[in-house]
């Protein structure tokens, strides 16, 4: 599973010109799967996720969690996130999990969160033609992958 996490002042997706989710300060979160990734991926990567220290303390250090500052999450599943590029310049996405595998560790994964960080998750809609719109602050973004623990 790889995560691509931006900390955002606020983001929404939108799914045929009605807002599906909408969320204030926290955390934005686009989630690529993998045919070989599971529960084990999920439980190691809400922890990580949810554990970040990318908010500010009082001191104006990133020392802070979602969870300590009762930040908000949104979750969109994104399989280029899988993308190679090893080859040409057309990414390829077989290392991008099918639908029937992919849905159930997506909805897996935003339950996990949500109960780490104590609130409801904002999601997408898996597979839909999405628009994402966020205000990145600072910008932080941080890029994760569950294969690369070390």
């Amino acid at each position: 599973m790889r995560v691509v996490i931006q900390r955002v002042s606020s983001a929404s997706v939108t799914i045929g010109g009605k807002v599906r989710s909408k969320i204030g300060p926290g955390l934005m979160i686009l989630l690529g799967i993998g045919p070989d990734d599971g529960p084990e991926d999920i439980e190691w990567l809400v922890r990580k996720v949810a554990g970040l220290r990318i908010f500010n303390d009082d001191g104006g250090v990133m020392n802070r969690s979602v969870v300590e500052t009762g930040g908000e999450a949104l979750v969109v599943s994104q399989f280029t996130l899988m993308a190679s590029t090893r080859k040409g310049n057309r990414p390829s996405y077989i290392g991008a999990a099918g639908h029937e595998h992919a849905i159930p560790l997506y909805e897996s994964f935003c339950q996990a969160l949500s109960e780490a960080v104590g609130r409801p998750v904002g999601t997408g809609e898996f597979g839909a033609d999405m628009q994402v719109s966020l205000v990145n602050d600072g910008p932080v973004t941080i890029c994760i992958d569950s294969r690369n623990r070390i």
